[in-house]
Parts: structure tokens; C-alpha cells; sequence
């Protein structure tokens, strides 16, 4: 008796993504979290872009991930013109969170 078994075919992420609401709203968040950052980078010092990544959007809420203390110093003065560049483009942000991301050792 042959008792071969067909392993279910692989999914690419955006098949999954397709195929769960849930998973789809995170890959949206995703997008758009990259936009905003990308709408914003012209406001960010030169020396200052490579320590600045897009972060989880919640709600009207959004969060920068930001390598080093003295990067977040600078981007929290840079706070009140960010937003206002985010809701020119269209984005409801009444608050930006920075979250301060720990160097590996």
C-alpha cells in the first residue's frame, strides 16, 4: 500500500496575506508606517536618517524607533513640524511616540 503524503503547497507572504484579514491589515500598517517615514525624512537632519526606522502605528498614534538618546533629543524637537507634515499629507497623527532602540552587544 503506497501511503504518500502531499505536503500543502507553500504560501508567498502575500498570498498569506491575501488569504487573512488580520494579516493583511498588518502588512497595510506596514506600508503605511514606511510611507509616513518616507514623508518625513526631508525634515530629519542628514546625519540623523540612518538612526530613524518606522514603528508600529496605533490608532491616531504613531511610533519612531530611534537608535541612541541623542537622536531622540533632536527628533522630539522636530516632533511639532513632523506632525504637521503627516497631516498635510493626509495622515490623522495626534501623537509620535519615540521609542529608543538598545545597541547590541
Amino acid at each position: 500500500m503506497n501511503t504518500t503524503r502531499r505536503l500543502p503547497q507553500a504560501l508567498s507572504v502575500h498570498q498569506a496575506a491575501e488569504n487573512s484579514p488580520s494579516l493583511a491589515r498588518l502588512t497595510e500598517l506596514v506600508r503605511e508606517s514606511n510611507d509616513r517615514l518616507k514623508a518625513i525624512e526631508p525634515l530629519l537632519p542628514q546625519a540623523l536618517r540612518a538612526a530613524v526606522k518606522a514603528g508600529p502605528i496605533e490608532g491616531e498614534s504613531w511610533c519612531l524607533l530611534v537608535s541612541g538618546n541623542a537622536a531622540a533629543a533632536k527628533i522630539r524637537q522636530l516632533i511639532p513640524l513632523i506632525q504637521t507634515r503627516l497631516l498635510g499629507k493626509g495622515w490623522k497623527v495626534t501623537s509620535i511616540r519615540l521609542k529608543i532602540l538598545m545597541a547590541k552587544r
